[in-house]
């Protein structure tokens, strides 16, 4: 079966300070790139893995509401929730135990938008 999820687009309010503050919590460049007369940032991946982009849009803008989004942070979690706040972000529940599915840290973007953090390991 083909992964359920193939594609997520996060709405912030100024692309390059997202990209900035993605940038620095993945710890791998979100690629700022063109299409049609607008600027996205792409966030990292390789080949035909999920992925999905830093937009601006009139129509949506960043929420605390709704799907709560998992971003990988596989072995460098602590890292990574210390460049959540360093970036512009806030920290709501550190990290944490999900039972057998690892560890998550909640955080807000720089855009307002609320996210998680994974890793299987501490």
């Amino acid at each position: 079966m083909p992964a359920v999820l193939c594609w997520t687009d996060i709405p912030v309010l100024d692309l390059d300070r997202a990209i900035t503050f993605y940038s620095a919590v993945l710890g791998e460049e979100v690629v700022k790139q063109s299409f049609d007369n607008s600027s996205f940032g792409l966030l990292p991946h390789a080949n035909d893995n999920v992925s999905g982009c830093l937009y601006i849009s009139e129509e949506n803008k960043p929420s605390q509401q709704g799907p709560l989004l998992y971003l990988n942070a596989a072995g460098r979690l602590d890292q990574a929730i210390e460049a959540v706040e360093q970036n512009g972000g806030k920290v709501l529940k550190g990290k944490h135990p999900i039972g057998p599915h690892g560890f998550r840290a909640i955080f807000v973007d720089s855009e307002g938008n609320k996210l998680a953090l994974h890793s299987p390991t501490p």
